[in-house]
């Protein structure tokens, strides 16, 4: 009887703690506070009703004469409130407990001050702070934040998150099950990543690991038949910045397409994967690749180098068994920032033709090597015609551009050519063919200047546009003449040589 007296009270005692741990010290305004009489701080606590729509909480409360300053929000204290929309965290605020907002379906919204150094704190706990907060969609850790702790942000909706520059650790399932997870960026401050941190996030496309001279330390754990377990889930791009045996975290990455390797990567092992199409690595000198791709990447994945790098990486070994190995300026390879390129942006553009008439022909010249120019030349004398009279112009519209294996076309350049008589014609001929000599005038414009070739010195040259206002002149000299306008690209300027005029597009 006894011993049963002693087990009652017991358990009368455990429900007497457990609810103090659900009490409250008073109420203001619909929210509930605890008090630190050590510290003389209010903390906020769950109380007899549940929030429900938008709570801000103050930086400071007061309550029977007693102002104290809201300094945290304890364990569990929004737990649940499932009509909870939106809070606001004041700044003084400088820790949320464990399960704090746990199974707050509805939270939209969050807004953490600078001031909170700690969120959650034991491994004990079976809920995050923030566990399963389906509609919470981002979240920015604050700076004063050390460790983001286990299970924090557990099953949440979110989509983006910012990493405070003060996180040192992701601890284990953090964000496991966040699967609306698009991009993650992992900032330099970060030296140690738990198992499963980003494990289950089924959207992730791309993970980035900012340039860091501090290795980075990525928990995993071996299983007996399978060996290593994946706890990063393998996005379809990664940029890596810094030294980690990415092999050691994941084994195969079926999605992985883009790889990016920032050039403080000294301990070159990357995860296998089958599917990679483009890897830009930005080391300088490359050291023996640690780990083997497969042998389908090796044919067919481009391999993007620094300029002046790629004999270098064709005597590494592992890297010299990549077909492909081209070379890039590193400003132009994908760090992190924005969306990959695609394949056709990562290739060079050809260099733009420049044209020139002699001796009868029309000679294109571009600089990239092997390029080969694509030209149209339209004549409009070339046309059917109902009269007794045809006025010849003798005008050839050029426009031509390059193109090369691997890469992209050139911009196009555009000329002008005609023929300008030197000698009068021959008046009445009645058959037969006038010979008349003429002098062939190219003309082109780049950016509002007008290059005039061709034309006898002392010629006079003159530009004028559509409304017939004079917008530029001079005399030939020396064969080639430039005019200044300020004609803009796309407008029609009129162009006359002596007395011969003509139209062009201004390019």
């Amino acid at each position: 009887m006894k011993q049963l007296s002693k087990n009652l009270a017991l358990l009368v005692l455990l429900l007497l703690i457990g609810q103090r741990g659900f009490s409250f010290d008073f109420e203001v305004d619909g929210i509930y506070y605890g008090y630190n009489p050590d510290s003389q701080t209010a903390y906020v606590t769950r109380g007899d009703q549940d929030y429900s729509g938008s709570i801000i909480i103050p930086a400071s409360v007061t309550f029977n004469g007693r102002t104290l300053n809201v300094v945290g929000i304890a364990d569990k204290a929004f737990k649940n409130n499932r009509n909870l929309i939106s809070v606001t965290v004041p700044e003084g605020v400088t820790y949320i407990g464990d399960a704090a907002f746990c199974g707050c379906s509805s939270l939209a919204s969050i807004s953490l001050p600078n001031s909170l150094s700690s969120i959650g704190y034991s491994w004990d706990r079976c809920e995050g702070a923030f566990y399963g907060c389906r509609s919470l969609k981002s979240i920015f850790i604050p700076d004063a934040i050390k460790s983001i702790v286990e299970k924090t942000f557990r099953k949440c909706g979110l989509e983006s998150i910012i990493i405070g520059k003060g996180v040192e650790e992701i601890k284990d399932y953090a964000f496991d099950a966040c699967t609306n997870m698009k991009t993650v960026i992992i900032p330099s401050n970060v030296a140690i990543i738990g198992e499963s941190a980003f494990s289950n996030c089924s959207s992730l496309d791309t993970l980035i690991f900012e340039d860091s001279d501090v290795p980075l330390v990525i928990k995993y754990k071996e299983r007996d038949e399978s060996g290593i377990v994946a706890y990063i889930y393998g996005p379809a791009n990664l940029y890596f910045g810094r030294d980690c045996q990415m092999k050691n975290v994941l084994n195969y990455w079926e999605n992985l397409k883009t790889l990016s390797i920032g050039k403080n990567v000294r301990n070159q092992t990357f995860p296998y994967c089958n599917v990679l199409e483009n890897i830009y690595s930005m080391i300088e000198t490359p050291e023996s690749l640690a780990c083997d791709f497969s042998s389908k990447v090796y044919a067919n994945s481009h391999l993007y180098v620094p300029t002046g790098t790629k004999e270098k990486y064709m005597a590494a070994d592992g890297w010299k068994k990549f077909f492909m190995i081209e070379e890039m300026n590193v400003s132009d390879m994908w760090g992190g920032n924005g969306e990959p390129p695609t394949d056709d942006e990562n290739k060079g553009k050809c260099e733009k033709p420049t044209i020139r008439y002699t001796n009868g022909k029309l000679l294109f010249d571009s600089a990239t090597e092997g390029a080969i120019c694509q030209s149209t030349i339209t004549d409009s004398d070339i046309k059917s015609y109902s009269g007794n009279e045809i006025q010849l112009g003798v005008t050839y519209n050029i426009s031509v551009y390059a193109t090369a294996l691997g890469y992209q076309n050139s911009e196009v350049a555009t000329a002008t050519l005609c023929w300008i008589d030197v000698e009068p014609k021959t008046e009445g001929i009645e058959s037969g063919v006038a010979q008349v000599r003429a002098n062939a005038v190219l003309i082109q414009s780049h950016d509002g200047t007008v290059s005039v070739e061709g034309v006898a010195d002392g010629t006079d040259i003159t530009i004028y546009d559509t409304s017939g206002q004079m917008v530029g002149s001079t005399k030939a000299h020396c064969n080639y003449t430039t005019i200044a306008t300020n004609l803009r690209n796309g407008s029609v300027a009129i162009v006359r040589v002596g007395d011969k005029s003509l139209k062009i597009i201004m390019k």
